[in-house]
């Protein structure tokens, strides 16, 4: 099997590169954008602009990959309020310049587009755990665009007969990850307060939402199961099944801490929007592949504040 991850510098892909290359025994090509690094051995790299539709297309012809996970994204909620068009430009039409090159290739590979829990939004009391079927309301720029990512994949899937997958992912975290992501910052700033390298004072947005965290090396084995065992055209829920609030999160990560830190809320950390809970229903994810999740929130919490003391002592 040979498996094309587009975007796979970031976070998730670094995890899915090691994931399919070392379980799973697939042969592994990967793009990135010019300036990003990928030390990995063992794999293709391409250096690649989705937003440069003939390059995509070249691209593509190239590799002839048996499959796709299309990981390039703007994927940070509250970057997209700062960058609604560059936001708009990746996630919406950087997916399309993908799919139109998918739909020249003689051999059709299977593609997993990768979206987001926050396309379901607003959503009631009553619809909590939220289903595939769930209305989507989403509430901010990044929801917005993913939603849209995935409607254009289910057109094209059905319009096309292609094979495409939509995956809603809900939060993902663990070592690694960027800081402009709550669990990282709140790690980062431990460690950093713990070095000594900041008053011991954590500063935070709204603690009062509640999201469904899952480690990502659990995350990126739903990904593979789902290439292997998931029905063109559907889409499937990723999470752990279970939402805790920011809250919660944080007595946890300062529970860990070795020095006793006091929070302050920093009006530049709320958004215009917060959704109050988002929390998956996975069951027709652990039906069609019998997928869950097995690593603990804690243990993932302790992984990633550990990983920022060394960064931090570097």
């Amino acid at each position: 099997m040979k498996a094309f991850i587009i975007g796979a510098a970031g976070f998730v892909g670094k995890h899915l590169i090691d994931h399919l290359r070392d379980e799973r025994g697939w042969s592994i090509v990967v793009s990135k954008l010019p300036h990003e690094q990928i030390n990995t051995a063992g794999v293709e790299i391409y250096d690649l602009d989705i937003l440069d539709k003939n390059a995509v297309q070249t691209c593509l012809q190239v590799i002839q990959p048996d499959c796709i996970f299309h990981l390039a994204a703007l994927s940070s909620v509250a970057l997209s309020w700062k960058e609604p068009g560059l936001t708009v430009d990746i996630n919406i039409k950087g997916s399309l310049n993908v799919l139109d090159a998918v739909r020249t290739l003689t051999k059709q590979p299977r593609v997993l587009l990768i979206g987001s829990g926050e396309e379901y939004g607003l959503v009631l009391q009553e619809e909590i755990p939220i289903t595939e079927e769930n209305n989507l309301r989403p509430g901010n720029i990044y929801a917005a665009t993913k939603a849209c990512q995935g409607m254009i994949g289910k057109i094209y899937a059905n319009a096309y007969n292609m094979d495409i997958m939509m995956i809603r992912a809900f939060n993902h975290i663990g070592a690694g990850q960027a800081p402009m992501f709550v669990v990282s910052d709140f790690c980062k700033q431990v460690a950093e307060i713990e070095a000594g390298k900041r008053e011991p004072i954590i500063r935070v947005g709204n603690l009062s939402a509640k999201r469904d965290f899952t480690n990502v090396r659990d995350v990126i084995r739903a990904y593979s199961l789902l290439m292997e065992k998931g029905k063109s055209g559907e889409t499937y829920n990723v999470g752990q099944g279970v939402a805790i609030s920011v809250d919660d999160i944080l007595k946890i990560i300062l529970a860990n801490a070795t020095r006793k830190i006091q929070i302050e809320i920093d009006p530049d950390r709320l958004r215009p929007v917060d959704i109050p809970i988002i929390e998956a229903n996975i069951d027709k994810l652990t039906a069609i592949t019998g997928w869950h999740p097995v690593i603990p929130l804690e243990r993932t919490l302790v992984e990633t504040l550990n990983y920022w003391r060394n960064i931090v002592a570097l």
